[in-house]
């Protein structure tokens, strides 16, 4: 009888302790350096703008995702610089999205420059700045480190190469790399959001837009394109393009202002 109630007062116990320690250890990844966090304060203005409350849910989003994924450079080594704004570059696009995690991402490789098809930084025909690998690449992430830090400098303007490429990955993780992120829209606001992405693809054509005609290559590429501006430049943006701002704001489930994200 005795024997019966001890055992699972034991498994209770041992599951309390290893939840314990999973907690733990949790945490302990969680937690980001303080080298890292002022790198954050002086290089990422999206993160300078945010609460005090917001900036810890990012340092530990950012440190999460360092945990988890793998950076490995090619050519050059990566810095503690790289290593922050690769994973605030992750970090801002799902922000207003909880504690999202990138299902189909393992690497990021970064490259000293430019590269092409054959992934390849020496020689000709570079042109190629950052991209998501398919087929055997797939679950990696090339990026040019000139590219990545031209994203967060002053002379970004509207473009942030590393955020694009980390919107490709939440749009892919319906299975699809199609410019509708199903899994954050619903399929029932897909016919709407193609409709107003068509109709700035012609506004661009007709050269009465002012977003980067490469949004017109494809449905992904304008959505990627559009993103880096939504958060690059929010208030530009947001005057410009107050449907496309409307749109973003629910599928991205924030409202920049100034660098600053808010939730939704």
């Amino acid at each position: 009888m005795y024997f019966i109630i001890i055992i699972p007062i034991l498994a209770l116990l041992a599951w309390i302790i290893f939840r314990k320690k999973s907690n733990v250890e949790t945490s302990q990844f969680q937690k980001l350096d303080k080298s890292l966090q002022k790198l954050l304060s002086s290089q990422v203005n999206y993160y300078y703008n945010l609460s005090r409350d917001q900036k810890k849910r990012f340092e530990s989003q950012v440190a999460a995702f360092l945990h988890k994924v793998n950076l490995e450079g090619v050519g050059t080594e990566i810095t503690d610089l790289d290593r922050v704004l690769i994973a605030s570059s992750a970090v801002i696009p799902v922000f207003g999205l909880g504690d999202w995690e990138y299902s189909n991402l393992t690497n990021v490789i970064l490259y000293p420059d430019a590269f092409d098809h054959a992934y390849q930084f020496e020689g000709n025909g570079r042109n190629i700045q950052g991209m998501v690998g398919t087929g055997y690449m797939n679950g990696q992430m090339i990026l040019s480190r000139p590219s990545l830090l031209k994203g967060f400098s002053s002379a970004s303007g509207k473009e942030n190469t590393a955020i694009h490429e980390f919107v490709h990955l939440v749009d892919k993780s319906d299975g699809a790399t199609d410019g509708i992120p199903e899994q954050l829209t619903g399929k029932e606001y897909a016919d709407p959001w193609l409709k107003l992405m068509h109709q700035e693809m012609r506004r661009i054509r007709d050269g009465k837009s002012d977003i980067n005609p490469y949004a017109m290559t494809s449905e992904a590429e304008f959505l990627a394109v559009a993103a880096e501006y939504f958060f690059e430049k929010p208030d530009q943006f947001k005057d410009k393009h107050p449907e496309l701002y409307q749109q973003l704001s629910e599928i991205f489930r924030q409202r920049p202002v100034k660098g600053t994200g808010f939730t939704i």
